[in-house]
């Protein structure tokens, strides 16, 4: 099995390099905005964290003792969100999705060792959302659903990608993530936390997803990755259809 060591970094923005969201008062409310972002038929449960541990990250971070987080199922790997850091892969090593989907604490501890007991929280999926904002801090979650929305009304989109940004702030690095997608006309992007209106990337930057990122961010970054995405398949209704994690994977 291959380590997915390089994953592990958060795709949380900061306003530092773009709009930042205001987390609400009520994380469990924003975990399930974000679940409802991917759609009923993603693999996606909230989870209710303990973070009592005295010396733990999270704790250093002024967490509340308790923590409400989405994981959910990309690309054949699982990832997590929570209001305040947004998301960041979660699984370790590929062709373990099953094994990760029945037990996530042993990943969530290598996050964080100050995870105590955690559990499942029991909530169906279907249940209305009251009427809110979207989530903070969920541009991944924001750009896999304008990439929905653009395949709803039939929108040419060839070889859609994340591109995940990132940029140097004073304690660490934050990342942003944007959709990518080819058209007979070019490639172009939707960062739907500036606008739902795509925007034309220029041919002269060619591949070069740093420059991509620059362009689009209007300043330097501090590296690029992408990550391809599937199309949802007419056998898996809804369901994003699983492609490997690449080798070089965002982080």
């Amino acid at each position: 099995m291959r380590t997915l060591h390089a994953l592990m970094l958060l795709f949380v923005l900061s306003a530092s390099a773009s709009r930042a969201r205001t987390t609400t008062a009520d994380p469990l409310s924003d975990a399930r905005a974000a679940r409802a972002m991917l759609g009923p038929d993603t693999w996606a449960r909230i989870v209710k964290i303990d973070n009592s541990h005295p010396r733990g990250e999270w704790k250093r971070r002024m967490y509340p003792n308790t923590i409400y987080a989405l994981v959910f199922e990309l690309s054949g790997i699982l990832w997590l969100y929570t209001d305040t850091e947004g998301t960041q892969s979660l699984s370790r090593t590929l062709g373990t999705l099953g094994r990760d989907e029945a037990d996530p604490g042993p990943l969530l501890r290598a996050i964080e060792p100050g995870v105590g007991a955690w559990e499942w929280v029991s909530d169906n999926p279907s249940t209305p959302l009251p009427a809110k904002a979207v989530p903070p801090n969920a541009c991944l979650e924001e750009s896999l659903q304008a990439l929905s929305r653009r395949l709803a009304v039939g929108g040419e989109t060839s070889a859609p990608r994340l591109l995940f940004y990132y940029v140097n702030a004073p304690s660490r690095l934050l990342g942003h993530t944007v959709l990518l997608y080819r058209t007979s006309k070019g490639l172009f992007s939707i960062d739907p936390q500036v606008s739902q209106t795509p925007v034309g990337v220029p041919s002269s930057l060619g591949d070069d997803l740093r420059a991509i990122s620059e362009y689009l961010r209007g300043g330097p970054v501090a590296s690029a990755r992408s990550l391809p995405l599937a199309t949802p398949r007419a056998d898996l209704p809804g369901r994003w259809a699983s492609m490997p994690a690449p080798s070089a994977a965002p982080g």
